[in-house]
């Protein structure tokens, strides 16, 4: 288990977001941007929290803290990658990851990661069957492990969280997936719907 005081969190959303037509972490849903929901929510569980983009430009107007994913590295590893660097500097014991395109996830996210990480570098979120390595929480540790991961050529946040050892901590899914994640212009109606209902 994890002293959550000790939890920094990082916001990836670095990625272009070409299959719901580019600029995804702006994207509204309701009043707010997607990249706001994911802060505000990230905030309401630390008070070290930040967010990791490619440049400037992907925060539009919004006025949030946020450092550059790591230069040369592709996907959210490279945010994943910067926020290792920008915990330890924060003095966290761990770092959690959230996505800004999954504005649903669950209230006890933080606390069944610390509860159930046990003496693993990582725990990571899942549901449907499905792995959410975007969802996870990364030992202070991990940071020191990273550069034997990109050594051996893989480049996936799974393949990070294989390589460190994770625990998988499932989340039910019988009223809807709070993982669910938008992608596509569908997506985003369906999220609509969600709001409201």
């Amino acid at each position: 288990m994890i002293d959550s005081s000790a939890i920094a969190i990082a916001v990836l959303a670095g990625g272009e977001g070409s299959r719901i037509g580019g600029g995804k972490p702006l994207i509204r849903l309701g009043e707010k941007t997607l990249l706001e929901r994911a802060y505000n929510r990230a905030r309401g569980w630390s008070s070290s929290a930040i967010v990791s983009i490619r440049s400037q430009e992907q925060l539009g107007s919004c006025q949030l803290p946020w450092i550059a994913d790591a230069a040369g590295i592709d996907g959210p590893l490279a945010g994943l990658a910067a926020a290792l660097e920008w915990a330890c500097r924060q003095g966290a014991e761990s770092l959690l990851t959230i996505p800004c395109d999954m504005p649903f996830l669950p209230g006890d996210l933080v606390a069944r990661l610390t509860n159930e990480i046990g003496i693993s570098d990582a725990a990571v979120a899942s549901s449907g069957g499905a792995l959410h390595p975007v969802c996870a929480l990364w030992r202070d540790a991990a940071t020191y492990k990273f550069a034997d991961y990109c050594a051996s050529g893989r480049r996936s946040l799974r393949g990070f969280a294989q390589h460190l050892g994770y625990a998988e901590v499932e989340w039910p899914t019988s009223l809807r997936d709070p993982f669910f994640n938008i992608n596509s212009p569908g997506d985003l109606a369906a999220a609509e719907e969600m709001l409201v209902s």
